[in-house]
């Protein structure tokens, strides 16, 4: 017992260290987040490694409205050739800051999602945690244009993350 408590201490510990430049700053507050636009595939096109992906291309993440009002979070993509997929559930954070959302995969254990950018048609996004130990870059299509990229790329560094250690994902 003693075992999984440190184990449960760790997972939560890793979600909740707030050692961010600025870890409160998402998409502009005067930007209307609309979470119907936000649905749907995205493609993984760069990641900071994790042992939950590690491995892993051609790796999307589709959203969609559940019936109880959370949103069904689809993890999909492929490692020696096999399909993995992870299945979870998303809920906003605060209505009143639709950008924070919070993600399980693992029964009632809740990670920070923070939209961090997002194109005002939908096309990318730059998504981290409360930490600096989580950053994403996802598209809606398969491949990013080189300046869109770099101009995420340069948003994240300014917010205090080593671009450095992004992966980008093989699509």
């Amino acid at each position: 017992m003693r075992k999984i408590s440190i184990v449960l201490f760790v997972f939560l510990s890793l979600f909740t260290q707030n050692t961010m430049a600025q870890p409160d700053q998402t998409i502009a507050n005067n930007f209307e987040f609309q979470l119907d636009k936000y649905l749907g595939t995205w493609y993984e096109i760069a990641r900071f490694d994790h042992k939950f992906e590690r491995g892993l291309e051609k790796v999307t993440a589709t959203y969609s409205l559940r019936n109880d009002g959370k949103i069904k979070v689809l993890n999909q993509g492929y490692k020696n050739g096999k399909h993995k997929t992870a299945v979870g559930k998303a809920r906003l954070k605060d209505a009143e800051k639709p950008r924070r959302l919070e993600v399980s995969f693992f029964l009632f254990f809740y990670a920070p999602y923070n939209i961090l950018e997002l194109d005002e048609n939908y096309q990318y996004a730059l998504i981290g945690s409360n930490t600096d130990d989580y950053l994403w870059i996802l598209s809606r299509t398969p491949e990013m244009d080189p300046t869109t990229y770099q101009m995420l790329l340069d948003k994240a560094q300014k917010r205090g993350y080593d671009t450095q250690k992004l992966i980008k994902v093989v699509q």
